[in-house]
């Protein structure tokens, strides 16, 4: 097709919600509207699908079919009426949400949304060649036009700042040891969504989300680049597949993501343990001695009276000399592996085992693994070597039925069978450059390039399902370093192998909320820093101060100079530690029933301040602060040597000082103390419940009694909150067994009149709960059917138990 000859394209038919529209040159454009605030645009070039199937996009599903979901397949959407008009020049369609304009003559699209209850422009084709007929290369491309005052949220994991404008990123997963959080990229993760905030003097506050549904190495310019030609634009190119683009209208960016979280499948809910405190480093495996430095590891919680839930088992238990051998035990580090492992369950401790898709060439089962075809090959039929672990080895072709079935046996064979509950999904960015290299594609052969992180969830969703067929009882527990779209389906994440510094501590919280506001927020970041130097006591502390708000806790390292990160490692601020992880499971309540509300109702478990106050300018500003639910807000200290910490109350009403029950008023910037010896820096917002636990915190057995943190309002005004409560490991929640505290309570000048019920099918047994109220509360209180009774009252909070 020539430059000058843009396509001119018709519609060609219509079945259902379902448009197609053809062009002489032969292109065809589909177009589905699924969702009132939901459209779908794939455009064709060459009027054929290279990427027949997804393996991302599952509306509000758990799970997909191994060989993916067909792209024309539009069940799980509600396909809603709406407005189609057309003529020779363009076609219209509109929907409550959205309106959707092609220009036919070169197809230019204008995505439109309703804001302040008018349309207005959201997302605009630039004027000039915006897809790729044919006419550059044989790349993907989308440009848009790019107005100024627009920021970008999302991307997924990316270091940085939260908003991406001005900058480029290119999404192609690596195993980046040591990352600058601030300036490396590509990282682990691969997921080509975003949001945009307009924020021109019409349609200020508008926001809306593309998702592009590849699976193929691509890249964002959100503004970087210019070029007179063509005025401002942004653009979006992949290497390979098609333009597969999703638009998302919503209220605000709170709406969208949960939206584009359904999109791309419902989030898993693993068990509580998966909350706790996950000791980790690869130290302990490395060493000759590695049952028992692992011993040891128990001992000094134990002797700390640290609580620990689990214990990620780093692949030095599978090691052969220097080399990782993924489900081989090193019998001489782990005699008797089923022994080893009923010792760290007896201690209430599970092991989170690191297994890795690749054979190195002298795996012992590297041959058996050749001879079945199960690894990715040259079109010579010989393995694709490619570098791993110090040496070169082979990847796990899992587009292929019997490479599924292995994994699945060698995960119930080696670690099932001995009592492990869980696997830790690692070193998975299949790091494939060969243009040569061949996969099964489930009996479609294509080169390996194309879809590299399809490898990636098809390998995650493997673990997951030897996980449920060898204990369907349970719920399974899965973590993935690297990861696309849709893998909150089936694990919990990290941000990988950071680095330790300061710079890290701070870029690691932008980091893990963009992830977060991308679908994905069931993560963490190895607490203390993975590679580098050891921490410094300081610098160790603010970490775990900030890391025991995060989903995912783990104390994990690889330091160069061979020292562990532990809690105990400096004897001066280990008792502090032990305090910090202990808020931890007092807190275990709230984390546990966020987790269920992302499972139930998608909604992020940590988000930035803007997910909740978007209409709050200051919020849209670089910043440090983090949210944790709806509720509260951490504001962690992230500079060396600073004993207090500046930070901005968003919204209207007030906030509350965790500890010390102080109100501020909301819409203004305080200043908190935070002295490193001190509780960390956190707030509660005014009108909410906390729930928590008040039981006897310790190592190996942490007592469960209900209760929750109240922060009244000041004035008149009623609030409830509630918590969900089940057994915290089995599947009968999926059949809607499981139970609820739900807690009103009504404020007026006068006094504070509460309720409490117990619901559900399972509703809690527990016959009395805890509340702690501000110790300068001092409003009558009433409640009907129970007895309250007062402790000894503290210096800022008052306890009283509610009989019920």
């Amino acid at each position: 097709m020539r430059l000058d000859q843009a396509p001119l394209f018709s519609l060609q038919s219509r079945n259902g919600n379902h448009l197609v529209l053809h062009s002489a040159g032969g292109a065809i454009a589909h177009v589905w509207v699924l969702e009132e605030d939901i459209l779908r645009v794939l455009v064709l070039p060459q009027g054929t699908l290279q990427m027949p199937r997804s393996w991302t996009v599952a509306p509000g599903l758990e799970n997909l079919p191994v060989e993916g979901r067909d792209r024309f397949d539009t069940s799980g959407f509600s396909l809603p009426t709406f407005d189609l008009t057309h003529d020779a020049v363009l076609l219209q369609i509109t929907t409550r949400a959205v309106r959707l304009t092609i220009t036919l003559a070169g197809f230019f699209c204008r995505w439109e949304s309703q804001h302040r209850g008018e349309w207005t422009n959201a997302a605009v084709d630039r004027s000039t060649q915006s897809y790729n007929f044919g006419w550059w290369d044989e790349k993907v491309y989308h440009y848009l036009q790019r107005e100024r005052g627009e920021a970008y949220f999302g991307l997924g994991e990316r270091a940085g700042d939260a908003n991406r404008a001005g900058q480029r990123y290119r999404m192609c997963n690596l195993d980046p040891m040591g990352y600058s959080a601030r300036n490396t990229d590509p990282l682990y993760k691969h997921i080509p969504f975003y949001i945009t905030r307009k924020g021109g003097e019409k349609d200020a506050g508008l926001c809306f989300g593309l998702f592009y549904d590849t699976l193929s190495d691509c890249s964002f310019d959100m503004g970087r680049e210019l070029d007179n030609y063509h005025g401002h634009y942004r653009y979006f190119v992949a290497d390979h597949g098609d333009l597969d683009l999703y638009y998302i209208a919503g209220a605000d960016s709170a709406a969208i993501t949960r939206r584009y979280t359904w999109l791309t499948g419902r989030p898993i809910f693993p068990p509580r343990y998966a909350l706790g405190y996950s000791g980790s480093t690869m130290s302990y495996t490395d060493a000759p001695n590695a049952q028992e430095r692992m011993g040891e590891f128990l001992e000094r919680c134990e002797e700390h009276d640290i609580p620990c839930d689990s214990f990620h088992l780093s692949s030095g238990y599978t090691s052969i000399g220097p080399g990782r051998y993924v489900f081989n035990w090193n019998r001489e580090k782990f005699p008797d592996p089923a022994a080893f492992v009923q010792s760290y369950l007896a201690k209430g401790v599970r092991l989170v085992p690191n297994i890795k898709p690749a054979l190195l060439r002298d795996h012992p089962r590297f041959d058996e693994a050749r001879q079945a075809g199960l690894l990715v090959q040259d079109p010579d039929g010989q393995p694709t070597a490619i570098q791993f672990w110090d040496g070169t080895g082979a990847y796990l072709d899992f587009t292929n039925p019997a490479t599924i079935a292995w994994w699945k046996q060698q995960v119930t064979e080696q670690l099932l069978q001995y009592g492990i509950p869980t696997t830790w999904n690692d070193n998975n960015e299949y790091e494939i450059w060969s243009d040569q290299a061949l996969v099964h594609g489930f009996g479609t052969s294509r080169r390996a390039r194309e879809a590299k992180p399809q490898q990636t969830l098809l390998m995650m969703q493997a673990s997951h399902a030897a996980q449920t067929e060898f204990a369907p009882q349970e719920r399974p527990y899965l973590v993935s370093r690297s990861g696309a779209a849709g893998m909150q389906r089936y694990v919990q994440t990290w941000s990988g192998d950071n680095y330790t510094d300061w710079e890290t501590l701070r870029y690691n919280i932008r980091m893990g909320l963009g992830l977060a506001m991308s679908g994905v927020s069931n993560t963490g970041h190895d607490i203390g820093g993975f590679s580098g130097p050891a921490p410094g006591p300081e610098l160790l502390v603010r970490w775990v101060q900030h890391g025991i708000f995060l989903p995912r806790f783990s104390i994990h390292s690889w330091n160069d100079d061979q020292t562990v990160n532990e809690p105990w490692m400096y004897p001066a601020v280990t008792p502090q530690i032990r305090e910090l992880i202990a808020l931890r499971y007092r807190l275990m309540p709230y984390l546990y029933d966020l987790v269920w509300r992302y499972h139930r109702a998608f909604e992020p478990i940590i988000r930035p301040t803007y997910h909740d106050f978007p209409e709050d300018p200051r919020c849209l500003e670089e910043n440090d602060e983090m949210l944790l639910g709806a509720h509260l807000l951490v504001a962690s200290v992230v500079e060396q040597g600073q004993s207090q910490r500046d930070v901005w109350l968003p919204g209207t009403g007030g906030w509350y000082e965790w500890h010390t029950a102080r109100h501020h008023q909301a819409g203004q910037q305080i200043t908190l103390d935070a002295p490193l010896d001190g509780p960390p820096p956190l707030l509660a917002r005014e009108g909410c419940a906390i729930p928590m636990n008040f039981g006897e915190i310790h190592f190996g057995q942490v007592e469960d009694l209900r209760g929750f943190q109240v922060f009244p309002f000041l004035g008149d005004g009623v609030f409830e909150a509630t918590c969900f409560e089940d057994d915290g490991h089995s599947q009968a929640c999926r059949d809607g067994n499981f139970g609820q505290w739900r807690l009103q309570l009504r404020c007026s000048a006068q006094s504070l009149v509460i309720g409490v019920q117990r619901e559900g099918t399972r509703p809690p047994q527990q016959d009395s709960l805890v509340l702690l109220l501000p110790a300068a509360e001092r409003r009558s209180l009433s409640f009907s059917g129970a007895t309250l009774t007062e402790d000894v009252p503290g210096a800022s909070w008052r306890r009283l138990t509610l009989k019920l």
